[in-house]
């Protein structure tokens, strides 16, 4: 089977941002306001924090839901699911050789998780949302494997 490897264009800078269901509580529309604050210092906070040692993240998750057939484009695959909910998640983990993170919001509290690397595997997880649980999210715990609920929904895009 021939390798294939995907480069970043200009059509995965563009595609929607993901967004959360707005709170109803009081405790949850805090942790939403707190978190739109905390948005634009994300990416400069996070690499600082990798840089000091403060925080570690290395290699690919877990829960490898398979590789990107052939027969199939990138772009249609992230099209369709972004047509199923999913928008860029540009606040997560930028793994290695990671070409596009989308997730997709359940209420305010969790959300799936795929993300697409540059030779064509994609890797899928259920999780908190750092909106709601910024902690829990970023030390993963609570990070369940729907890889069966993922297959159902991508049937044949993915070997």
């Amino acid at each position: 089977m021939e390798e294939r490897t995907y480069t970043v264009e200009k059509w995965i800078k563009e595609l929607p941002r993901s967004r959360v269901v707005y709170p109803q509580n009081k405790r949850d529309r805090l942790m939403y306001w707190c978190f739109r604050a905390y948005t634009p210092f994300h990416k400069p906070v996070r690499a600082t924090s990798l840089a000091l040692g403060l925080l570690k993240h290395e290699g690919r998750q877990d829960f490898l839901l398979g590789t990107l057939d052939p027969k199939h484009s990138m772009r249609d695959f992230v099209a369709f699911l972004v047509e199923h909910g999913f928008g860029n998640h540009f606040i997560a983990w930028r793994e290695e050789n990671e070409l596009v993170s989308l997730r997709k919001a359940v209420g305010f509290k969790y959300q799936y998780h795929v993300r697409i690397f540059t030779d064509g595997e994609v890797r899928c997880h259920y999780e908190y949302t750092p909106e709601c649980h910024p902690i829990l999210h970023i030390r993963e715990i609570g990070v369940e494997d729907r890889t069966e609920e993922f297959k159902t929904l991508i049937q044949d895009w993915i070997v």
